[in-house]
């Protein structure tokens, strides 16, 4: 623990179990998809169709900041599995945190919350966004905190310096984008398919922005009712 990450812990905790529609509301925005990814999601479909000019440009930015956002994802839970385990401020005895209505006082009990990968997720997005359009760059920045950030914070998902390191590690791996010869490597092929068969292209584009919406939680409930289902039918034949 270190009085950086404690002071802003407090500071939000001290609002906590006050109001049972205010921590209800953090609640739910926290858990809805829609509100979170949803929205992100919503500004790469805006930035995608756009006019003007450096049309190819920004397709190609925007499709390696779905790649970006992937990788930051898959880095951040490595991180975490391999860093020293890190309890949650809500399963941390020594911060008193005091329980929002309404909170799970198990979530996520067995996870590392260091670091934060919602928003290494959310900020590689929000730097792909930020090269595209300064200003729809910004407004992903400030929705990504205020929105998505913020209420794990609040909720005791989260400390500060989990977010940080988040968001350091999502803007980091999206400004690899700024290397021309990767990125035109990356995206070039999948660009180039999409314009020259639209309709598998686009429903691979509308899937895989779902996913990114949803943290990929559809995918991951499909790979469970996969796994049982083959463990199932293991134990069956045997």
């Amino acid at each position: 623990m270190n009085a950086f990450d404690i002071s802003i812990i407090h500071f939000l905790n001290a609002f906590a179990h006050r109001s049972e529609l205010f921590d209800t509301f953090v609640l739910n925005l926290s858990d809805n998809n829609l509100l979170k990814g949803g929205v992100i999601m919503a500004l790469f479909w805006w930035a995608w169709v756009g006019s003007g000019d450096a049309r190819r440009e920004r397709r190609e930015l925007l499709l390696f900041g779905l790649f970006a956002s992937l990788l930051a994802v898959l880095v951040a839970r490595m991180l975490a599995l391999a860093l020293p385990f890190r309890a949650r401020p809500i399963h941390n005895p020594l911060l008193g945190f005091r329980l929002p209505y309404e909170m799970d006082p198990d979530a996520l009990l067995h996870w590392s919350s260091f670091p934060s990968d919602h928003a290494a997720l959310f900020f590689a997005f929000a730097t792909s966004m930020w090269f595209v359009s300064k200003r729809m760059g910004l407004v992903a920045y400030c929705y990504s905190f205020f929105f998505i950030c913020l209420p794990r914070l609040y909720l005791g998902i989260h400390y500060p310096t989990d977010i940080i390191a988040g968001a350091l590690l999502g803007i980091g791996t999206a400004a690899i984008s700024n290397v021309l010869w990767l990125r035109q490597s990356v995206t070039r092929p999948v660009v180039d398919w999409i314009d020259r068969f639209p309709a598998p292209g686009y429903v691979f584009l509308f899937l895989f922005t779902f996913e990114i919406g949803e943290q990929f939680d559809s995918l991951r409930q499909v790979a469970t009712m996969g796994y049982h289902s083959l463990t199932f039918v293991l134990q069956a034949l045997r």
